[in-house]
Formats: C-alpha cells, sequence, structure tokens
C-alpha cells in the first residue's frame, strides 16, 4: 500500500502543479509505474475544477463560471498536455519528414499551427460545454478528465515511443506499460463514465465510445505514418483532443434532455 502510495504522489507530482512531500523518492522506473494512475489525476483536475464551478455558480453568470473552471484545469496540469497537443499541430503541421516533426516539436516557441489548434480546440471546449446545464458540466468534467487520461495510456500500450535521446520529459515512460497497469487504468478511467450513463439514463451516451476510438484511430494512424510511434506531445495531443470529443458527445448526446 505504501509504495502504490508513492506511486501516486509520484504521478501527481509528474503531472500536476499539487506539491507533493519532498520525502517521496523518485525514479524513471517508478514513474514508469506511477502511469498506472493518469486517470486519477484526472479525477483530481476534475475535482479542482467542480469546486471551482460551484462556489462561482452562485456569485457570476454561468459563461464566466465555466471560462474560470477551464482555466482551473489548465492551471492544474501547468498546461501539460495542452503543450503537448500545441506542439504535434506544429510538428505535423510544419514537418515534412520524421526528423524535422521531431525537431519541431522539440521546439518550446510555439508556432502558427500550435497557436489556431489550442484556440480551436479551447474554443470548442467553452463552447460545449456552455450549453450545457451544471449538472451536466459536473459530469461531463468528471468523466473527460479520467477518460481522455485512459485514451493517451492505450497508446503507450499499444505503441512505441519514438525519441531516441535522454532528455525527453515523456523518456521515464516509454518503456510501455503492463496488461495490469492497463486494467488498472482503465477501471479509474472508465468508472466516472459508466456511472454518469448510469445516472443520467441516457444510454446513447455510449456512442462517445465509438467517437473516441475514430479519434484515437485517426491520431495513431497520423502518427504512425508520419514518425512510427508516439512521443509525450503525441499523448498530450490525444488526451485534448479525446476531452474534447468526450464534452462535444455530451453536448449533442445530451440536447434534447436539457
Amino acid at each position: 500500500m505504501k509504495k502504490q502510495w508513492q506511486l501516486l504522489l509520484t504521478a501527481i507530482m509528474f503531472y500536476t502543479r499539487i506539491h507533493v512531500p519532498v520525502s517521496i523518492p523518485y525514479s524513471p522506473e517508478m514513474l514508469n509505474k506511477a502511469t498506472r494512475y493518469l486517470p486519477l489525476i484526472g479525477w483530481i483536475t476534475g475535482i479542482f475544477m467542480i469546486a471551482v464551478l460551484y462556489i462561482l455558480s452562485n456569485i457570476a453568470p454561468p459563461m464566466v463560471s465555466i471560462l474560470l473552471a477551464i482555466i482551473t484545469g489548465v492551471w492544474v496540469t501547468g498546461a501539460f498536455h495542452e503543450d503537448g497537443f500545441a506542439d504535434m499541430c506544429d510538428g505535423f503541421g510544419g514537418g515534412w519528414t520524421k526528423e524535422k516533426i521531431l525537431e519541431i516539436m522539440k521546439d518550446s516557441r510555439i508556432g502558427t499551427y500550435g497557436m489556431l489548434g489550442l484556440l480551436l480546440i479551447m474554443t470548442l471546449k467553452y463552447l460545449t460545454l456552455r450549453e450545457l446545464p451544471l449538472r451536466l458540466v459536473v459530469l461531463a468534467i468528471m468523466t473527460a478528465q479520467p477518460l481522455s487520461r485512459f485514451m493517451a495510456i492505450t497508446v503507450i500500450y499499444t505503441h512505441k515511443y519514438v525519441r531516441e535521446n535522454n532528455d525527453s520529459k515523456a523518456k521515464p515512460i516509454a518503456n510501455g506499460i503492463t496488461l495490469s497497469d492497463l486494467m488498472m487504468a482503465a477501471a479509474f478511467g472508465v468508472l466516472p463514465f459508466l456511472a454518469a450513463i448510469i445516472y443520467l439514463r441516457n444510454y446513447t451516451l455510449l456512442l462517445t465510445i465509438p467517437a473516441l476510438l475514430l479519434a484515437r484511430w485517426y491520431l495513431v494512424r497520423l502518427m504512425q505514418k508520419w514518425i512510427g510511434g508516439y512521443t509525450g506531445d503525441c499523448l498530450g495531443a490525444v488526451q485534448q483532443v479525446s476531452e474534447t470529443v468526450i464534452y462535444l458527445c455530451f453536448c449533442i448526446l445530451t440536447w434534447k434532455y436539457t
């Protein structure tokens, strides 16, 4: 139990801005094993977002509350996944060879493709949540945050890491994960989604799964074609696109019920 607690704290340390005790041991092996708790980080991020949403819902217009909740999610993670999404947009938008794509994604500066990609995806997140009543916004957030991170983990399980240098922040997870790690991540990632469906009794929300698989298939096909696998930035892109797809599905599939 102590070791699992240390792995969870390692995941919190790596994937968020939340401070953990300095006494927590760290090693690349621990970070690799801590990947199983990435969907649980989605629970934590979602709780922060919902807390802000509820606090502000009584003193600010819904549009403002939702926007500040989204900003809170970005702050909690330090824009970790958004940065990866922007880098992938720049790399795959401006590169025509594997080497050039990887070089562009490694550049800390944001380009036109990254800027437009972030602008569009963040706008779509906001617009989809804005159209939902408060209780559905809560369910959408608590579904999207863990489940989108699980989708990124599935890429780690099925595909290979392509960067050869050791200075990448995602290098520790390049060894992949085991089936048991994947199953644990699936439990944390899928449970809120199933709970939301049962609570709403809206089984059309199950269509979210094929929508996510379609988005994953497209992104993975793009990665495999151009660079032969994934990088940390690609995982961030999978998370961001999956999160947005979930919000979009909630918006469309619950529209007649709101």
